[in-house]
């Protein structure tokens, strides 16, 4: 595929990052995201075309509203380039032009979507909305019914161990929560878990469980030496979770085949 290709998905993927930031925004005040013009969030001043151009009203603007002056979240540039990025990677991953990969880079494209909501909610409100979580459950759902029954895409062991991974990983989680009685994970990483074991299968979903947990301890001892944090401190841990599925989405064979390899030369 050639550069401008990839430049056009960036584009589309700044201006569905855009979106999603409209989303979460809806969200925190329970309002419809189908309904309604866009409104600074300080002055409440309904903002025009050229006010949400993704990423370059931003730049434009000096990170400040045009009629209030008051300084606009860098969540929104941010949301956007990593929308942008992550629609370039799943091009990428299925650089070649077959109908399969077409859809299956649809697919994934719909579900970053979803896990970029939970990454930004879950980080923001230390929640993972289920408005959100049972939708991307569906979608997934209907995509192995769909694909692996009436397309004939997935074999039966494809589905069978999307299913185990999915039910393995949320029953793990299950059990911390249990054992922690609430107090270390919340029923949203189940269904969480439940949703990446769908996305990822065996043995992908091993690799996105152990980075996360690997991440959440650095951050969290990095927290806790700085003084932000104390031991008994809460942490969103679905961040942490979406950054392991995207590592294993993208990187989980290459992790695999490192590991082994090490442990090979061990």
């Amino acid at each position: 595929m050639s550069l401008f290709f990839y430049l056009i998905i960036f584009i589309f993927g700044l201006a569905i990052g855009s979106f999603l930031n409209c989303v979460i925004c809806r969200l925190e005040k329970r309002e419809s995201f189908l309904r309604g013009r866009s409104r600074c969030p300080h002055c409440q001043k309904e903002l025009s075309w050229k006010d949400l151009v993704p990423l370059f009203s931003f730049l434009i603007l000096r990170r400040r509203c045009r009629y209030c002056r008051q300084k606009i979240s860098p969540q929104y540039p941010l949301m956007e380039l990593a929308t942008g990025i992550l629609f370039v990677f799943i091009a990428i991953l299925n650089f070649q032009l077959t109908a399969y990969n077409f859809l299956n880079a649809c697919f994934l494209s719909f579900i970053s979507c979803f896990l970029i909501i939970i990454f930004v909610y879950d980080l923001k409100h230390y929640i993972i909305p289920d408005k959100v979580i049972y939708p991307a459950i569906l979608v997934s759902g209907i995509w192995y019914f769909v694909l692996g029954i009436f397309l004939n895409l997935y074999t039966r062991y494809e589905i069978l161990n999307t299913i185990y991974s999915a039910v393995g990983a949320a029953a793990f989680f299950f059990s911390i929560v249990l054992i922690s009685k609430g107090s270390w994970m919340g029923a949203g990483d189940i269904k969480l878990a439940f949703f990446m074991g769908l996305i990822l299968g065996f043995p992908n979903i091993l690799v996105a469980l152990f980075l996360a947990f690997f991440l959440g301890a650095i951050i969290g001892i990095g927290l806790i030496v700085s003084g932000k944090k104390t031991l008994r401190s809460e942490v969103p841990f679905g961040p942490f979770l979406v950054t392991g599925t995207f590592l294993a989405l993208f990187f989980g064979e290459n992790i695999i085949q490192w590991y082994s390899h090490f442990f090979h030369l061990i």
